[in-house]
């Protein structure tokens, strides 16, 4: 949908400014580029469009839809933004049927004025529960970027919160500061908690995580759904 957000995210290097018009042949050439690249799992994701009526919603449906058209062998995972409280949207992108159905936290309620300006911590949790509600069958998943100067307990918060919306797939990654116009890093997270929290996690009921410095939403994403259909 772009290379211009309508957020400005402290955390993102993408640019915030008035985005330009839909692109109309921007699913079909999504397919393309699955079909030439001979994907077998597919991550889509977006910049946020809050000046569309349905925040993209249709046009992730146009996407999902070119992709059952060219690859239709291949999983899709959507990355979505959080439509801005438009629930409607949510059912719309969650109904197209996406292998997995995807909306970051990014971060702990307590930094998500500073970190996420622009965005509120229950309305993306309730993206996520409403996703998880219309898609049943669908394995909903988030992450979380750490080093922005949250604590670990409430990093495990978080995570009993994704759990209570019945969040299933779960990743944690080290922030990084893209330039030096964006947020500092607070600290570089150990290897160790890292590892401590994916144990806490899969303890948790978690069916699929992963935790470690170098993750980010879609590592590994089509071996994380394979786990999660194992589990």
């Amino acid at each position: 949908m772009g290379d211009a957000c309508t957020r400005g995210c402290r955390f993102c290097a993408v640019e915030s400014r008035t985005p330009v018009s839909l692109d109309p042949d921007e699913p079909r050439r999504v397919g393309e580029a699955a079909r030439q690249l001979g994907l077998t799992h597919v991550v889509v994701t977006t910049v946020t469009r809050d000046d569309l009526a349905d925040g993209g919603a249709a046009h992730f449906v146009a996407v999902i839809e070119a992709l059952r058209d060219t690859v239709p062998e291949a999983t899709v995972e959507v990355l979505t933004s959080d439509f801005a409280g438009r629930l409607e949207s949510v059912d719309t992108v969650a109904l197209a049927g996406p292998d997995v159905f995807n909306h970051n936290l990014e971060t702990v309620p307590r930094l998500y004025e500073g970190v996420r300006p622009g965005a509120d911590y229950e309305r993306s949790l309730g993206v996520l529960a409403r996703a998880n509600r219309v898609g049943s069958d669908m394995p909903t998943k988030s992450g979380l970027m750490l080093g922005l100067g949250e604590s670990t307990d409430e990093v495990r918060e978080v995570m009993r919160d994704l759990r209570r919306v019945g969040i299933s797939m779960l990743t944690l990654g080290q922030y990084l500061r893209p330039s030096a116009a964006h947020l500092p890093v607070a600290e570089f997270v150990a290897p160790e908690v890292f590892s401590q929290l994916e144990a806490e996690a899969l303890e948790m009921g978690f069916s699929a995580v992963a935790s470690a410095p170098y993750v980010r939403s879609s590592y590994h994403a089509g071996e994380m759904v394979e786990t999660d259909q194992r589990r």
